[in-house]
């Protein structure tokens, strides 16, 4: 990166990636756990510089979108920086899905690009193909047929920074309640790319007690998840090192965090039941005291795990609630929550959090009902604003979450989404699995809920009414297994069965969950094939 390209920062202001990349140079930006490859600040900068720098070759302006399909790696955070810089919207898509899932979104997101690696080229060719993408407009860190070669495109552009910068977003996408996942559309910022990272990493300083310029972020999450996304790109702007391991493993994690010396991280709450199930004796070889920052959001956490995980990293533990509309919405630290254990904290600031019932009023502390949300930046379903409308009161949002405040205001769930599973922090959409299963010529009718597990949060539960004479039985089961690893990701597909004669309906014919849900979970006389 070109040091004359841009003023020189003012160390009094809160940096972000762009200055350090400047003003850091050999500082290391990125640990790649899988090859333990070491990347400096100066090499990153130069890698977005020269990637922003190809898609404005390619036609892209100011507004459009370009989708991912990245593992966690070097060139997804390069690509995430890039676009932030030239004013385009980054849609990054879970690699575990199919090709007609991908396609789904690739249509809906109006992307005018997606780009991949050799991993998932195969099969993005195929999801292109299917979202009626025209041919080219894949690209590839790499050579393959039938696409740009994105490494090759970039490399031979300039390393200085790209002309007329300006700030681009994430374009996420979230189901909300039901039904496929919707692609959250938020303004793109007025201000300058610097002064949007600045603020990142003064925000995340603020919130959570973290030290800019020195330090170490671990990530153990897909960064296709908007939490440990933020959280990295959070680490990057705070102009720490981060460390990206490909997939989580309780022991690697431990030796990760010793071996760097890690200070903060982003974990969901089936990793904290995975490292509490290492052996006592294992566990106290590692030097963990390093830990800062270990923040955790997306699912709920029981009560007897958050207390052995504070007992064991201190009082690191950070929760946050929130959704990916709202972003972070509370905040709790160890010793607030240790004294209001199960409680997900206070409103952050600029966040006002309302309770309403179902009638519409304003509930007193203490009174469950449906928790709202007032702040963070609007945003919009691409593409859909009958949806949007929806879920709004005035200026309050609901993602459809269930709770309360105590009287001096920390927010406390009861329940999730009605409809949504959330297996292992990761979301999964019934409408989208119940599609799927309803097309087998067997099932008449089909209803998806979240039952309850131990390990998982939640785990994938199909109640199932075939048609007249199909008997519910192991072979069955089978048919169904096999049909579901067709058209649904690994981790979407039912780990029980149920089979009913007939699923209960309300009086406008929608199916009622309620119902199922209490008589199945009651009841849970299931068949769980694994």
């Amino acid at each position: 990166m070109n040091p004359e390209s841009r003023p020189a920062p003012n160390v009094l202001e809160p940096l972000g990636f762009y200055d350090y990349a400047t003003a850091m140079p050999d500082k290391i930006a990125l640990v790649i756990d899988e090859d333990n490859t070491e990347v400096s600040y100066s090499e990153l900068g130069a890698q977005v510089n020269q990637l922003s720098r190809a898609l404005l070759e390619l036609g892209l302006v100011r507004g459009q979108t370009v989708a991912a399909v990245l593992g966690n790696s070097r060139e997804m955070l390069a690509l995430q920086l890039a676009t932030d810089q030239i004013g385009l919207y980054l849609t990054p898509i879970n690699w575990h899905l199919t090709p007609d899932e991908a396609a789904y979104i690739l249509a809906d997101c109006g992307a005018e690009f997606v780009v991949t690696n050799l991993s998932f080229a195969t099969d993005i060719q195929r999801a292109r193909s299917i979202a009626g993408m025209p041919a080219g407009s894949i690209l590839v860190f790499g050579a393959f047929p039938d696409s740009l070669n994105l490494e090759e495109l970039s490399t031979r552009q300039p390393v200085s920074p790209p002309p007329n910068r300006s700030s681009g977003m994430l374009q996420l996408y979230s189901s909300g309640t039901t039904g496929r996942p919707k692609g959250i559309r938020r303004p793109l910022p007025d201000g300058t790319p610097d002064a949007a990272s600045r603020a990142v990493s003064r925000g995340r300083a603020e919130r959570f007690g973290i030290e800019p310029g020195s330090g170490a972020h671990l990530v153990v999450a897909p960064l296709y998840h908007s939490a440990p996304n933020m959280n990295a790109i959070g680490g990057l702007h705070l102009g720490h090192t981060v460390v990206l391991a490909g997939r989580f493993d309780p022991v690697r994690t431990l030796e990760l965090i010793e071996h760097h010396r890690v200070t903060t991280s982003f974990m969901v709450p089936l990793m904290f039941h995975r490292l509490l199930s290492v052996d006592d004796a294992e566990r106290d070889r590692f030097d963990i005291s390093s830990l800062q920052a270990v923040m955790h959001s997306g699912a709920p956490c029981p009560i007897h795990v958050k207390k052995a995980i504070i007992d064991w990293f201190g009082p690191a533990v950070y929760e946050y609630y929130g959704s990916s509309e709202t972003g972070i919405a509370t905040v709790i630290d160890s010793h607030q929550w240790v004294a209001r254990p199960g409680s997900v904290g206070r409103p952050a600031a600029g966040i006002e959090i309302k309770i309403f019932g179902a009638d519409g009023t304003e509930q007193p502390a203490g009174q469950p009902g449906e928790i709202f949300v007032k702040g963070g930046t609007a945003f919009r379903y691409r593409g859909k604003e009958a949806e949007t409308a929806a879920q709004w009161r005035g200026e309050f949002y609901s993602a459809g979450d269930v709770g309360y405040l105590d009287p001096d205001g920390y927010l406390f769930m009861q329940d999730r989404r009605t409809d949504l599973i959330i297996s292992g922090g990761v979301n999964i959409y019934p409408a989208e699995v119940e599609a799927a299963l309803i097309s087998e010529p067997t099932v008449a009718d089909v209803a998806v809920i979240g039952a309850p597990d131990p390990e998982w949060g939640q785990k994938v539960m199909a109640v199932v009414q075939l048609v007249a004479g199909e008997p519910g039985n192991d072979t069955t089961i089978t048919r169904l297994l096999e049909h579901s690893r067709s058209h649904l990701a690994k981790f979407k597909i039912p780990r029980n069965f149920v089979f009913w004669d007939e699923l209960p309906r309300t009086p406008t014919g929608k199916i009622s969950r309620s119902s199922i849900r209490a008589a199945v979970l009651g009841e849970l006389t299931t068949s769980s094939p694994t």
